[in-house]
């Protein structure tokens, strides 16, 4: 079993937090209850508040999702049916959570869209780290340039949406559709 430190704790429970109900609905004191750390530590180890604590809990789902992304495309050669594993096990996933743990940056970023500008810069980076996860996998598979960019943007755009789909619908039907559609789309640029 892991041992993690407190810092760490305090990472991983806010951004669990934040997936499931978002920047406002997250305080600062559940985080410490729920991260079984004094108040005083979350301060100590984040003195920019929660604000701060967000980013990081931002950075943290980023590099959740990255490994989940590196993982699929180390077992599958081939990108389309690389995406069709990660479209499913993504479904899997949600819905053994009760339809609960979507992305872990998306909810948090749009609800401080436009107010809070750090947490959405943190944000974008985690989606521009994931398009460059993808690119780089499409481009060792022999894509050029322009086409991989473009298929980097569509497959973490459309997986995306259909998270979010699935997650309102409590279906696992838009993401495996979006995953078919995706391979099919990347089988037409070969």
């Amino acid at each position: 079993m892991e041992t993690i430190g407190t810092r760490e704790r305090i990472i991983r429970t806010t951004s669990r937090l934040m997936q499931r109900q978002g920047y406002e609905a997250t305080g600062l004191k559940q985080i410490s209850q729920e991260a079984k750390a004094t108040l005083g530590s979350v301060y100590h180890f984040f003195p920019g508040g929660k604000r701060e604590l967000a980013v990081e809990a931002v950075r943290h789902g980023d590099r959740e999702f990255a490994e989940f992304l590196r993982t699929a495309f180390e077992r599958e050669e081939d990108p389309a049916v690389a995406i069709i594993t990660c479209a499913r096990e993504l479904a899997t996933g949600l819905r053994e959570s009760g339809w609960l743990d979507g992305c872990p940056v998306t909810t948090t970023a749009l609800e401080s869209a436009g107010r809070e500008p750090d947490i959405q810069r943190a944000a974008e980076e985690a989606y521009e780290s994931w398009r460059t996860l993808v690119r780089d996998k499409l481009r060792r598979s022999g894509f050029d340039e322009e086409a991989a960019h473009d298929l980097a943007h569509t497959v973490i755009n459309t997986l995306e949406g259909a998270e979010l789909s699935a997650q309102v619908s409590q279906s696992e039907a838009p993401l495996e559709i979006a995953g078919r559609h995706l391979a099919r789309l990347i089988d037409s640029y070969r």
